[in-house]
């Protein structure tokens, strides 16, 4: 299984309005987080892999740049058998 991280800053002031466009067109199993503090920010953690898709047109009065998303895989086990990549950048 592999889960998409989609990230992206809000422009000064719209976080509430990125939300409120981003949100309904998230598949059901995706979580979404905000920044508690500093620079406004949106992460999506996406099981299904379809967050870009799903999000390739956010308006860009929303965001203070464009969205950057990865690919993560499970770390399962340990010792040599246990291998991860790091972030595989989409």
């Amino acid at each position: 299984m592999t889960v998409t991280m989609w990230e992206v800053r809000a422009a000064h002031g719209q976080l509430e309005r990125l939300l409120a466009w981003l949100l309904p067109r998230l598949a059901e199993q995706a979580q979404v987080y905000r920044s508690a503090a500093g620079e406004p920010r949106v992460v999506v953690l996406d099981p299904t892999g379809e967050v870009t898709d799903r999000l390739a047109g956010v308006p860009a009065a929303l965001i203070a740049r464009p969205a950057h998303a990865w690919r993560f895989e499970p770390v399962t086990g340990s010792g040599p058998q246990a291998t991860a990549e790091p972030g595989e950048r989409i």
